[in-house]
């Protein structure tokens, strides 16, 4: 599976930790992430990771690309919904994009540990049947 990760500055620490945490699920995994979320992450787990630009640059929407050509089958995206973000239309292009393809989104950490066990459960399996191109 394709996995993207995106995480607004308050929420990096907790992808790092959570990334840590599931170290062993993701790395049987394709990850791609935004610049500084993907650098933080590498250098805290040794995870090969695919790093965009950062967020702001554009960062999200190179994912958001991504997620249009069904190249993604995850988004965990970590937001901090206390601040605003100029980039925050781009988001929400992004997660209607997820919405458009079915991509499974993970707006926090409640629901990225749904999914990562869901991951691990083979419940998300059924993206190889729709786009068996990978």
């Amino acid at each position: 599976m394709n996995i993207a990760l995106i995480a607004h500055d308050a929420k990096k620490e907790l992808m790092v930790q959570f990334c840590i945490a599931y170290c062993g699920i993701l790395s049987r995994h394709n990850i791609c992430a935004t610049g500084t979320t993907g650098k933080m992450v590498a250098e805290a787990t040794g995870l090969e990771i695919q790093r965009f630009l950062s967020g702001t640059q554009g960062g999200d929407q190179q994912i958001a690309a991504r997620i249009g050509c069904d190249e993604i089958d995850l988004l965990l995206f970590f937001r901090d919904p206390l601040t605003a973000k100029t980039t925050e239309p781009n988001e929400m292009n992004m997660l209607r994009l997820c919405d458009v393809h079915n991509i499974p989104v993970a707006t926090n950490i409640a629901t990225g540990e749904v999914l990562i066990h869901g991951l691990e459960r083979g419940d998300l399996d059924w993206r190889n049947i729709v786009n068996p191109h990978r």
